[in-house]
């Protein structure tokens, strides 16, 4: 039974504080880190990167597809 009581009273005492609690992290500000310096590709060096990389899968399936057809069985 004290088990049972002490439950209902952390609860109660949880559902007490819990809007206190949740205003006073809700009026914490908020600030940025301060940025020292803008990336180098700025947007358009992905999309350079993604067309070569493209590029170079198109390459490869042309490759694999044309491959010689050298399937000849090996045992006889």
């Amino acid at each position: 039974m004290k088990f049972r009581n002490l439950v209902a009273a952390t609860a109660a005492l949880s559902l007490a504080t819990s809007p206190a609690i949740a205003q006073s992290a809700a009026s914490a500000e908020r600030v940025s880190a301060p940025v020292e310096g803008e990336s180098k590709l700025a947007g358009g060096g992905s999309g350079v990167i993604l067309a070569i990389l493209a590029a170079a899968a198109v390459i490869a399936g042309i490759v694999i597809a044309v491959d010689g057809g050298d399937d000849d069985p090996v045992s006889v």
